[in-house]
């Protein structure tokens, strides 16, 4: 297991440098600067000053450079805006961000999870087809829209919950932006979970426990269930990380002062170090949850070997 780890982690590597390259490519190649959105004189002296302070009059691969060797060092950086380091920045903006990702994503397990695996012991039922409508429904609608309707709802008209803020990060606050993330993988969760479990109630293993004389709960709960769990680890594992990138327009729109926002505000303000900072976070949580997963496998199949 030592020699995968290794081996994963060398992995990452190649990829952390490709999306920081493109990054900096793409930010160095479109139109507008941070000194263009700082100071309204036009003053072309002032702008030559402004960006020789910033250090943008180095061609790019100098800047490239200097960045990289930045980063092998733990540092991200220096905003253009705040002049405040970009990895206390992150470091704010990180604690809201990981507790709305779970919390989300504790919703769409305690739901899509059990109701996946009850459709699935009795497929074509009343239970099946409402699951699947909520499964279908939950991937087709937008999460802008879906936050709208809840602030609307919930907020507005009866007033349970508050519409949008972080508080001090209680669970009403909580509640609305952890729901309007959490449907979208809830929903793939029950689909996914069963169609693993159908697939299962029908193998050859199966059959032969009951033939045997194996209840049908133990055979539930020792085959079909351990068997089913590797499947749905794995798309627990996709959308844990997809959840990361997806809160961006959550975040927004509850004003949850998470690393989303604080990547929308960068982009705009056109805040490189910024911008390279939140996205690589961004990256480096959806490898970490990845490689979690991948290891946690051994541990739910002890057939799975690292090589």
């Amino acid at each position: 297991m030592l020699s995968f780890l290794i081996r994963r982690l060398l992995q990452t590597i190649p990829t952390v440098l490709a999306v920081v390259m493109l990054v900096f490519v793409l930010f160095s190649v479109v139109p507008g600067s941070i000194v263009s959105t700082m100071s309204d004189d036009s003053d072309p002296q002032v702008e030559a000053r402004m960006k020789k302070q910033l250090g943008l009059d180095e061609p790019v691969y100098l800047r490239f450079g200097s960045y990289i060797a930045k980063l092998a060092t733990g540092d991200f950086g220096t905003s253009f805006r705040t002049r405040e380091p970009v990895t206390t920045m992150i470091a704010k903006r990180m604690g809201p961000t990981l507790q709305l990702i779970f919390a989300s994503m504790a919703f769409a397990v305690a739901i899509g999870v059990p109701l996946g695996f009850v459709a699935a012991l009795r497929p074509g039922g009343v239970v099946d087809s409402a699951a699947m409508v909520v499964a279908v429904s939950g991937l087709s609608m937008a999460k802008f829209w879906l936050g709208l309707l809840l602030m609307y709802l919930f907020a507005l008209k009866l007033g349970w919950l508050p519409s949008f803020g972080y508080g001090d990060g209680g669970l009403k606050n909580l509640i609305l932006p952890a729901v309007t993330l959490g449907v979208s993988p809830m929903a793939l969760l029950a689909r996914t979970t069963r169609a693993a479990v159908l697939e299962i109630m029908h193998a050859d293993f199966v059959r032969t426990a009951r033939s045997k004389g194996m209840s049908e709960t133990r055979v539930v709960k020792w085959h079909v269930m351990r068997n089913a769990l590797v499947l749905i680890l794995t798309t627990m594992g996709l959308q844990f990380g997809a959840l990361m990138g997806q809160a961006v327009v959550v975040e927004k729109l509850f004003s949850w002062p998470g690393i989303g926002s604080l990547l929308v505000d960068s982009v705009l303000q056109r805040d490189i170090p910024a911008v390279q900072g939140s996205i690589l976070v961004v990256v480096l949580f959806f490898l970490a949850i990845n490689l979690l997963i991948d290891l946690l496998y051994g541990v739910i199949d002890p057939r799975i070997k690292y090589a």
